[in-house]
């Protein structure tokens, strides 16, 4: 399989530009090869992301990739309307683009990277390939599977697949560096609405809890199996942050520190508050990190 089959998808917005920009700056540094790197906003956000397109970076709008009946709320922060769903949160609404980009690109392999991810080390993307089946993030028996919402995303995408409830302990197919493969996507569409009797889109927006990740990692396990082109991975990848609470510079320096020889990328989640200006600082300073800002 080519590097050319890899294409990277970043869904953003205009309050996590600078985090973009610095992921943009990134891939760039770090991939061996050029990959395509989609990276989809609002319509009203294109003005803003425009200055990051150049041969290898496209961006491309969240209208674009959605039906014409789903339209963005007048004066709402985070609604959309649909003629069969009415209202559609935007938390909602992102993991239907996700899934809805499958039918906009043309490279097999659909790499998700949010905007909150910086790469940190030379990667080639050639590495997610084994045997020539794709690296898929699976952590059996995972622990944060027993949360109250993430036992409600496996239940959800069980029903929307038309499967029995998952047992516990479940899977885990949650990160922050996903591979999927296009060809699954577009028979997972396929699927829902076989299930549904209604077009995929509306099946899911018709859903309260989603989760993509669960959603795609459930159809491969559950019903592709050995005919997925997968292969299963539980190895972590990226450096993580995940808590809303932001790090004091002697937490930033101790969660640098902790970067290990097989973390490609790091995640400071954007709900933490941190700017990007100090931690972009320890990205060059880090003896872990192998590109310099």
């Amino acid at each position: 399989m080519l590097q050319s089959d890899f294409a990277i998808i970043t869904p953003s917005y205009a309050p996590d530009f600078e985090r973009c920009k610095l992921l943009s700056w990134s891939i760039q540094q770090s991939l061996s090869d050029k990959v395509k790197h989609y990276i989809v906003v609002d319509a009203r956000d294109m003005i803003l992301f425009r200055q990051l397109q150049n041969r290898y970076t496209e961006i491309i709008t969240v209208e674009s990739v959605l039906p014409w009946w789903i339209q963005r709320l007048p004066f709402a922060k985070n609604g959309w309307f649909s003629l069969s769903n009415l209202f559609i949160r935007n938390w909602m609404l992102q993991q239907i683009v996700k899934l809805a980009i499958a039918e906009y690109i043309t490279q097999e392999v659909m790499v998700f990277v949010d905007s909150d991810v910086s790469f940190i080390r030379p990667f080639d993307f050639k590495n997610f390939i084994h045997e020539d089946k794709i690296r898929l993030l699976r952590e059996p028996n995972c622990d944060n599977y027993q949360m109250p919402r993430h036992y409600k995303w496996h239940q959800t995408a069980s029903q929307l697949l038309g499967l029995p409830n998952v047992k516990y302990p479940a899977s885990g197919y949650i990160g922050n560096i996903i591979s999927w493969k296009r060809k699954n996507v577009l028979k997972l569409h396929k699927h829902l609405e076989d299930v549904s009797g209604k077009g995929w889109i509306q099946t899911l927006s018709s859903s309260w809890h989603l989760s993509e990740y669960i959603l795609y990692g459930i159809f491969v396990e559950r019903i592709l199996g050995e005919d997925s082109g997968h292969y299963y991975n539980a190895q972590k990848i990226c450096h993580e942050y995940w808590n809303p609470e932001e790090m004091s510079n002697e937490d930033l320096e101790q969660f640098f520190a902790e970067i290990e020889p097989e973390h490609i990328a790091v995640m400071i989640s954007a709900k933490a508050g941190i700017s990007v200006d100090r931690y972009q600082k320890l990205l060059s300073k880090s003896p872990q990190v192998l590109i310099k800002a």
